[in-house]
């Protein structure tokens, strides 16, 4: 079975399209007009080991904001369709990464009950105009819509670029393992309630 969803959204303030296959080979081509934005999903889907076509057009010229946002709506959404039931897939995962001064931690559960934690002390920090502010925004769309339950915490770390590059890396990596199959559970759900 292809785990693999086409996802297009359309707003006033945003046209985002998405294919998104979970089980690739970390292929990405990003177009969101934002590039350290671009940088971050490129990462995601080189250290998630997902295929990600992106393109994303927003109003940028305003702010970010709507942009990111809304690309984190639509890879919730592509996402939840990819992992359909969950038959056979672990459900959790969990990662710690370093980045030079950085230390990253994320944990989820693809549970189909939507809830952030997020840890980071953000403030006004800054990679070029990108306000780091914004990854708070992405990762709380995407719980929103995945249906997961995601803790994501920047245990230190003072340079920006690198605290954005940890949380990201390490989502994927942790997003990785929760929607990877387990073939010892067959096509049973990773739960005892018959359905998540």
């Amino acid at each position: 079975m292809k785990r693999e969803a086409k996802i297009t959204r359309e707003t006033k303030e945003t046209q985002i399209s998405m294919e998104l296959n979970l089980d690739g080979s970390g292929e990405y081509d990003v177009q969101t007009g934002i590039p350290f934005f671009n940088h971050m999903l490129e990462l995601f889907s080189r250290h998630g080991i997902f295929d990600l076509k992106l393109k994303a057009h927003g109003d940028i010229e305003i702010d970010y904001h709507h942009t990111v946002e809304d690309v984190g709506i639509v890879l919730g959404q592509a996402v939840k369709k990819c992992v359909g039931n969950k038959a056979g897939m672990n459900r959790y995962g969990f990662f710690i990464l370093p980045m030079d001064e950085t230390l990253a931690r994320v944990a989820i559960d693809l549970c189909d009950r939507p809830f952030l934690i997020y840890d980071a002390d953000d403030g006004e920090r800054r990679v070029r105009d990108f306000n780091v502010s914004l990854c708070r925004e992405f990762f709380q769309a995407f719980a929103n819509s995945a249906g997961a339950n995601l803790h994501v915490k920047l245990e230190y770390g003072n340079e920006p670029h690198h605290a954005a590059e940890a949380m990201f890396k390490c989502f994927a990596k942790a997003l990785s393992q929760a929607v990877a199959i387990d073939p010892r559970r067959g096509n049973n759900l990773p739960t005892t309630k018959g359905k998540i």
